[in-house]
């Protein structure tokens, strides 16, 4: 389990901390990296899909956050994703349930001060050096490649 996992780890454990909660978004969206979610804006894409965009909504909006159940997230990401979350996390899949039923609609209430989610700088950083789908092609040089 590498540092940053025992980290989110113990955030999720313990009682959180102001400084700990508000670097939960970052410390969410670095597990959810290594996730086929990839980011904070994957896992409620995911959650957005399967019918919860009322709880969404309230997250990223003003006002009260609605809450959201560990069974409710149970069903909306299904046992691969959360499998991967929990190794990810360094905990069992029911904590992970548990603690995220509990800090992810002030998690991403935090990481949408103004209605719209912002994925934490070192986020927005790695998705600049992703090539957009069409550079590829340029980088590799295909594109000069006369028929």
């Amino acid at each position: 389990m590498g540092l940053l996992d025992g980290v989110f780890s113990q955030l999720l454990k313990g009682a959180l901390g102001q400084i700990e909660q508000q670097a939960l978004p970052a410390i969410l969206s670095k597990v959810l990296g290594q996730t086929d979610l990839g980011s904070l804006g994957g896992l409620l894409g995911k959650l957005q899909e399967a019918g919860f965009d009322k709880q969404v909504g309230s997250w990223l909006g003003n006002g009260h956050n609605l809450p959201v159940s560990p069974d409710q997230l149970r069903s909306a990401l299904g046992n691969e994703q959360l499998r991967q979350m929990a190794e990810a996390a360094g905990l069992p899949v029911d904590k992970l349930l548990q603690a995220l039923s509990q800090h992810l609609p002030q998690a991403v209430d935090q990481a949408s001060p103004n209605g719209e989610l912002e994925e934490p700088q070192e986020q927005q950083e790695d998705d600049q050096d992703q090539p957009e789908k069409g550079d590829l092609a340029d980088q590799a040089g295909l594109n000069d490649i006369k028929a």
